[in-house]
């Protein structure tokens, strides 16, 4: 007998439609910290293998597709950004998004036209493809879990083959790490500008360590070129965080380089933030982890001027309230820190007021 063909998770989701599309960015702590994505420009298949305590993370890519990339999760900050808002206006929000592309890629700063959303396809097959596998968030076990970026997607063309609409279904590890207010942070738009991978990464280190702190944070470059996932030699690395301290690029933050004994250290300071808090304030941030490194990266291009394309839903909010609040699976110790059971002691803090939104 033939097998059939599992039933879709659209199917059995209600969807969320984004009606808008000007939500303030936000970040997901989790992806901000440890290594889930590749840096590199060029395709990268090597896996992602990273342990601190009883955290783990892998990552997969596919020949096919390679790993998804820093730029392939602007649309995973694009998609927390529009739950959030909604959750905050008591939508009911889901798994199953529908919207534009051009709401998506006009959100992230990226241009619209027919090469822009060939871009586009290329990333949610990337996002689909990349297999990741991780302890983090998975109850007092540390039971594993595996998923994809992106559970199912679908780029839905007009009667005059434009791309009209797309459907897309993240993870439940990724959707309950948005709706849990403790776990998201609000990022600089001025993060989607940032042409450079390394920079990318650093200015997510940056957002989710240092925070507001006046003392900022100091991380080891060593510690840092071990947690990345980096398939640059140690010197290279340490090279990249130089150039981008003599360019002082990263919005909000002042880096230095600071020197004990014979370790290199970064210091990353708050200069004047233009984002907002998100609704729940969680102070002190735990040790570092950081994604993949890339020495070069792809620019992105600012916005084009132009109409809204036809939708192939009706551009409505869900009038349905949300009276549902997930309990955070964040654990707060008795100095009111997040505790991190992957702590790292070659991480330097100093005082001051921890990193929250």
């Amino acid at each position: 007998m033939p097998h059939s063909r599992p039933a879709s998770e659209r199917s059995r989701l209600h969807p969320f439609v984004v009606s808008g599309g000007d939500a303030s960015p936000r970040d997901q702590r989790d992806l901000m910290e440890r290594p889930f994505f590749s840096l590199a420009k060029a395709k990268r298949t090597v896996p992602i293998l990273y342990e601190a305590g009883d955290v783990r993370v892998e990552v997969l890519g596919m020949p096919e597709h390679g790993m998804a990339t820093i730029w392939d999760a602007d649309v995973l900050i694009w998609a927390a950004s529009q739950i959030v808002e909604a959750e905050n206006l008591g939508l009911t929000t889901s798994r199953f998004l529908r919207f534009t592309p051009y709401q998506l890629l006009s959100g992230i700063g990226r241009q619209t036209g027919a090469r822009d959303y060939g871009l586009l396809k290329a990333a949610l097959a990337r996002l689909q493809s990349t297999v990741v596998a991780t302890t983090i968030r998975n109850g007092q076990n540390w039971r594993r879990q595996q998923f994809s970026w992106i559970t199912e997607w679908e780029i839905c063309a007009s009667q005059t083959g434009r791309a009209a609409g797309v459907e897309i279904v993240i993870p439940e590890w990724f959707y309950r790490g948005v709706i849990d207010r403790s776990l998201v942070l609000a990022i600089d738009p001025a993060y989607f500008r940032l042409t450079g991978g390394i920079e990318r990464w650093l200015y997510r280190v940056a957002r989710k360590h240092a925070g507001r702190q006046q003392a900022g944070w100091a991380f080891e470059i060593a510690h840092l070129h071990r947690k990345s996932g980096s398939l640059a030699r140690v010197a290279d690395f340490a090279c990249d965080i130089r150039r981008i301290v003599a360019r002082q690029s990263l919005p909000g933050y002042r880096l230095g380089i600071e020197r004990e004994s014979t370790r290199e250290l970064l210091r990353i300071l708050p200069a004047d933030l233009s984002t907002d808090p998100v609704d729940s304030h969680v102070d002190g941030i735990g040790t570092s982890g950081v994604g993949t490194i890339g020495t070069s990266g792809v620019p992105l291009s600012g916005l084009q001027a132009c109409k809204p394309q036809l939708s192939l839903w009706p551009e409505t909010a869900i009038p349905v309230l949300n009276l549902t609040n997930l309990e955070s699976n964040s654990y707060v110790d008795g100095t009111g820190r997040l505790a991190d059971n992957g702590r790292d002691p070659s991480v330097s803090r100093r005082q001051g007021r921890g990193g929250g939104p």
